[in-house]
């Protein structure tokens, strides 16, 4: 897992699952194997900078197998309880004989004399210590101040398992208390009242999966849609709806949705959550820059594909793999998406452009593009997270307890 995802730019989302399917693994070496996979992702950083003062050259000379249960070593010798002996001997069971001594010798150096965290208030101090890439730390700390490490630091964090009810098949009061009823411990969402928070558990063991009850879907991603507010029998148009859980909701409000992907294959996602969850939509694989509908649309949400570092916490790998660099064309892309997006809109229709993620170059910067290369639309006040009225809001996961998302909501004249 570690080895296919640092190395082959794999996304542990999907990884997993799958090498998990085709283990024989029980029940308590599954949930181990996972805390040591997303652990190790999660800490990546903080494990390089502990390693390097006890390897002879860089890390990224070791082979990569080697390289890999280094880290995994390290992150069972740093960050959990399991012994130390036991962290070193198993690990070391994982590469070949001729690596053997090398790995041996290194963890046992570290195991010894631990690790030396950096001090000080530079990102790369930040970033060694918390996770995150040491540029988006500086953007943190431009867009929080003195509570940029303390945003890192809940980014870098595991999230909680959060269910929106599916409230065309259920309310959250009756799947609250099937949960309950179930052995489990949920709590109410705090800035979508129709979500469910749990600190753990298979979501496809919970009561009510195969009867689309819930969904599986951060806070953030729900709110978004409140601030769309989609109403029953209006024309609405999700233009990146790949997976579909918003445009199931949104179907769910208004009775249904045209549900749109650039991908054939994603739109095969949507489809499938839709069966699941029991709404109806119109599935179209399109360029959103190029819309393939036509205009007259009530409400359009844009959810823009990004550097998705506001999702870090579902998967560990965003903390270091997007760039910078490659920001402005994300930029120039999300732009291209939201216009042609709001050309589909009647006279006084809503759209709702939203990111997982923090830079304001995907942020305030496209939204300032947008009304530039659309003169008819106009920032459209809506409730914000903390109770007042905004034009575009932020969630944060060490305020709101959510994925760090963005939203912004316009009104065409």
């Amino acid at each position: 897992m570690v080895r296919r995802v640092t190395d082959e730019g794999a996304f542990s989302n999907v990884v997993l699952p799958a090498l998990l399917g085709r283990s024989a693994l029980r029940s308590a070496d599954r949930e181990l194997a996972t805390e040591l996979s997303y652990g190790t992702l999660r800490r990546l950083l903080p494990i390089d900078h502990a390693l390097g003062p006890y390897l002879n050259k860089p890390l990224d000379a070791a082979p990569p197998r080697a390289r890999a249960a280094l880290r995994v070593g390290a992150y069972q010798l740093l960050f959990t309880r399991i012994p130390d002996h036991a962290a070193v001997t198993e690990t070391v069971g994982l590469v070949s004989t001729s690596e053997r001594g090398f790995v041996n010798a290194v963890l046992r150096r570290l195991a010894a004399e631990g690790a030396r965290w950096p001090t000080g208030l530079s990102a790369d101090a930040v970033a060694a210590r918390v996770g995150l890439a040491p540029w988006a730390v500086r953007e943190l700390r431009r867009l929080l101040g003195d509570r940029a490490e303390e945003a890192a630091a809940a980014l870098a964090d595991q999230a909680a398992l959060t269910l929106r009810a599916n409230r065309c098949r259920t309310t959250v009061e009756h799947l609250e208390e099937r949960l309950r009823s179930g052995g489990h411990d949920p709590d109410r969402g705090r800035i979508h009242p129709g979500s469910l928070r749990l600190r753990r558990g298979r979501p496809e063991a919970f009561p009510g999966f195969r009867e689309g009850w819930f969904a599986v879907q951060d806070e953030a991603s729900s709110w978004v849609v409140d601030v769309l507010d989609p109403q029953p029998e209006e024309r609405i148009v999700d233009v990146c709806a790949a997976p579909g859980g918003k445009a199931a909701d949104i179907a769910c409000r208004a009775g249904s949705v045209v549900a749109a992907d650039v991908s054939v294959q994603r739109i095969g996602l949507v489809a499938e959550t839709a069966s699941r969850l029991g709404v109806r939509m119109l599935l179209l694989s399109q360029d959103a820059a190029r819309p393939a509908v036509r205009e007259g649309v009530n409400r359009v949400l844009v959810d823009a594909p990004c550097s998705g570092i506001g999702a870090a916490r579902r998967r560990p790998e965003l903390l270091w793999r997007p760039r910078r660099s490659d920001l402005r064309s994300l930029a120039r892309l999300q732009t291209r998406i939201a216009a042609g997006a709001a050309s589909l809109l009647r006279p006084g229709g809503v759209l709702v452009y939203s990111v997982c993620t923090f830079p304001s170059v995907e942020t305030d910067g496209v939204c300032r593009a947008l009304v530039e290369r659309v003169p008819d639309l106009r920032p459209d006040p809506f409730p914000g997270p903390d109770g007042e009225t905004v034009t575009e809001a932020r969630l944060w996961p060490h305020l709101h307890g959510t994925d760090a998302m963005f939203v912004a909501r316009f009104r065409r004249k």
